[in-house]
């Protein structure tokens, strides 16, 4: 049997039931944005990376009033959002060079929404074959890059 190393989970899973509070709300009221892996702050929104990607330069753009649904947002914070996900595919596609990207929202936990209660856009690149059996079979992701590489590369290119 072979077996799979991800230390970078282990936090996750010790800690999954005493997280209190919203994960972006919790990030956005912070001011460590490097521990947080908050790579862009707006007026309106901010911009975060995944901590559990599907590939390298997985992020998030997240408004940072709390809601739940598209409408309960005011248009400022919609456009803001919409303008920052362009963005984030530009720096993205510098950056990694995907063959794709898969930009949307899950919105609500039975459209697969992992934090349903607050609203975010997904920025992922994607390449032809990263579906590999690892993640079909295994259900393992494999990425070539470390969360702090990835949060380098990518508040870099909002800074500039």
């Amino acid at each position: 049997m072979d077996f799979l190393w991800s230390p970078w989970r282990y936090q996750y899973i010790v800690n999954a039931d005493q997280a209190t509070g919203c994960v972006f709300c919790n990030a956005a009221a912070d001011s460590r944005d490097a521990e947080n892996l908050v790579a862009h702050r707006g007026e309106h929104c901010f911009v975060i990376l995944n901590r559990f990607p599907y590939t390298s330069g997985h992020l998030m753009v997240v408004p940072y009033c709390h809601a739940a649904r598209l409408e309960d947002l005011p248009d400022e914070v919609l456009v803001e959002m919409a303008r920052l996900v362009r963005e984030a595919a530009a720096h993205v596609n510098a950056i990694y060079r995907p063959e794709g990207l898969n930009i949307g929202m899950n919105i609500g936990k039975c459209a697969g929404a992992g934090i349903a209660e607050h609203i975010h856009t997904h920025v992922l690149p994607r390449w032809v074959g990263d579906s590999s059996f690892m993640t079909v079979v295994g259900e393992t992701r494999v990425l070539p890059e470390e969360l702090s590489t990835t949060y380098r590369k990518l508040a870099g290119a909002f800074a500039r």
